[in-house]
C-alpha cells in the first residue's frame, strides 16, 4: 500500500510513522509534512493542507492507496468531498460531518437534541446580549468562539473581567458568534474512536495538559504533553463515555444525513453527576495522538482498510505500562513563536514527533510554537516521568520550554 498522510504537525508525524511501520505499507508521503518527519523515511510533499485540487492530483498520479487525514482545517475546507468525488480512498469525515467540530453551536444542538450529557449552554451572535448573559450567570463561566480555533478559541473565565475581555476578543476579531456555557468541575479525559458506518472502535483514553506552564497555569495552548493510558478513571468511566456520548452522536449525524467516518474525538469531564461532553473534534488530537498511537500493536493501515471495507478491524494495544509525552515548545508560545532556534540531536532511546520545524543548512531548527514532541513508554507513571524528564535535561533546548509536570494527575 501507498498511503498519503494531510498534514504537518507532531500529530500527523506519529500517524506516518506508525503506516511505515507496516508490512504491507513500501511507502508513506505527507503533505505538506515537515522536515523532521524525513528522519523516518516519511516522503514530505509540498502541496499546502487546503490545496484539495493538487492533493487529489497528487493522490491519482501518485497511485495512492489510503489517505488519512489529519487537521481540522483541511477537514473543513472538504478535502474528504473532493477525494471522495474522484473515487480515491480517504480516511476521515465529509465537511458537513466535520461541522461537529467546525461549528461548537452546531455540536451543541446535536448534543441538546440526542440527549448526550454536556453543560448548559446560550449561543450569541453579538457582544451585549454575549454580555448581559455572562453578567447574569455569574463566574466562573466557559467562552467559546463559534468556529476553529486549533484548540486555543476557549477561555474558562473564573472571574467576569476574563469572560468580559474574551467576549471583547471575539467578537473584535468578526467572529461573530460565541457560546457561552456553565462551568463544569471534574476530571478531563480523552476519548478517540475510529468511526464508519455507525461502527465505533474506541482507543485508549488519554489525558492532556492544556495550559503553558506548571501546576495548570498561565494560557491555554493546543497541548503541552500527554499520557496515556489513564489508569485512575476505571473502565466503568469509559463504557458510561461510550454508551451515553459517542454512540448517540455518532446515530444523531446519521439521522442528520451526515454519517461519520474517521477519528471521532470526544472531550470529556467525569464530573459529581457523572461523565459530560466538553468538546468533540472530528479527527485526532494533538499531543495525544503521539501516545495513543504508539500503543497500537496491530497493523494501522490494515485496520483501517477493513473498517472502510465494513469488515471487523483488528486492533489490538499494550495493555501494560503508560505512554508520556511532553511537547518542547518555542519561548513565548502560545501568544508569539521563535524561528531559527537549533533543534538538539535526540537520543535514539527518545521517540520524538516533529511539529513546528524547518531545515536549514542541513539542520533542523524550529519554525513555530509547538516544536517537537518526545515520548517513552514505561510500567507507570512515576517512573515514565522521572526517566523522560532525566533524558530531556541533558538536551540543550536553549529558547524553548516545556512543562515539567505532565503525567502528574495519573501518580
Amino acid at each position: 500500500m501507498r498511503i498519503l498522510v494531510i498534514g504537518s504537525g507532531g500529530r500527523e508525524h506519529a500517524i506516518a510513522k506508525k503506516f511505515t511501520q507496516s508490512a504491507q505499507v513500501s511507502e508513506v508521503f505527507c503533505a505538506p509534512g515537515n522536515a523532521g518527519m524525513k528522519k523516518d523515511g516519511i516522503h514530505i510533499v509540498n502541496i499546502s493542507e487546503l490545496d484539495n485540487e493538487n492533493l487529489v492530483k497528487f493522490a491519482l498520479n501518485q497511485n495512492i492507496d489510503l489517505t488519512f487525514v489529519g487537521p481540522e482545517t483541511a477537514l473543513m475546507n472538504g478535502v474528504v468531498d473532493a477525494f471522495d468525488a474522484v473515487g480515491l480512498r480517504i480516511f476521515g469525515p465529509t465537511k458537513a460531518a466535520a461541522e461537529l467540530e467546525g461549528s461548537k453551536d452546531f455540536a451543541k444542538q446535536i448534543m441538546k437534541k440526542y440527549g448526550v450529557p454536556t453543560a448548559d449552554y446560550a449561543t450569541f451572535e453579538g457582544l451585549d446580549e454575549a454580555l448581559a448573559y455572562v453578567r447574569e450567570k455569574g463566574a466562573p463561566i466557559v467562552i467559546k468562539a463559534d468556529g476553529l480555533a486549533a484548540g486555543k478559541g476557549v477561555t474558562v473565565a473564573m472571574d467576569l473581567e476574563v469572560a468580559e475581555a474574551a467576549l471583547a476578543d471575539i467578537f473584535e476579531d468578526g467572529r461573530g458568534k460565541v457560546v457561552i456555557e456553565e462551568f463544569l468541575d471534574g476530571e478531563e479525559f480523552s476519548l478517540f474512536s475510529f468511526v464508519h458506518e455507525g461502527k465505533i472502535y474506541p482507543m485508549p483514553i488519554a489525558q492532556d495538559h492544556k495550559r503553558a506552564f506548571d501546576g495548570d497555569k498561565g494560557p491555554n495552548t493546543g497541548g503541552m504533553g500527554a499520557y496515556s493510558p489513564v489508569l485512575h478513571l476505571p473502565q466503568s468511566v469509559v463504557d458510561e463515555a461510550l454508551e451515553r456520548v459517542v454512540r448517540p452522536t455518532v446515530a444523531g449525524l446519521i439521522s442528520e444525513g451526515k454519517s461519520f467516518t474517521g477519528v471521532l474525538y470526544a472531550g470529556l469531564i467525569l464530573t459529581a453527576n457523572g461523565v459530560k461532553t466538553i468538546e468533540f473534534n472530528a479527527r485526532f488530537g494533538d499531543p495525544e495522538t503521539q501516545v495513543v498511537l504508539p500503543r497500537l500493536t496491530s497493523d494501522l493501515a490494515l485496520a483501517l482498510d477493513a473498517i472502510l471495507d465494513g469488515r471487523e478491524p483488528e486492533l489490538t494495544w499494550l495493555e501494560n505500562g503508560v505512554t508520556l509525552g511532553v511537547v518542547v515548545a518555542s519561548s513565548g508560545y502560545p501568544a508569539t513563536s521563535t524561528k531559527n532556534l537549533e533543534i538538539p540531536n535526540i537520543p535514539a532511546d527518545l521517540n520524538v514527533y516533529y511539529a513546528g520545524v524547518a531545515e536549514k543548512s542541513g539542520k533542523l531548527v524550529s519554525n513555530g510554537g509547538r516544536v517537537y514532541l518526545v515520548s517513552e513508554t514505561g510500567i507507570d507513571v512515576a517512573s515514565t516521568q522521572k526517566s523522560l524528564y532525566e533524558k530531556l535535561a541533558k538536551l540543550d533546548n536553549q529558547g524553548m520550554f516545556y512543562r515539567h509536570d505532565i503525567g502528574s494527575r495519573g501518580l
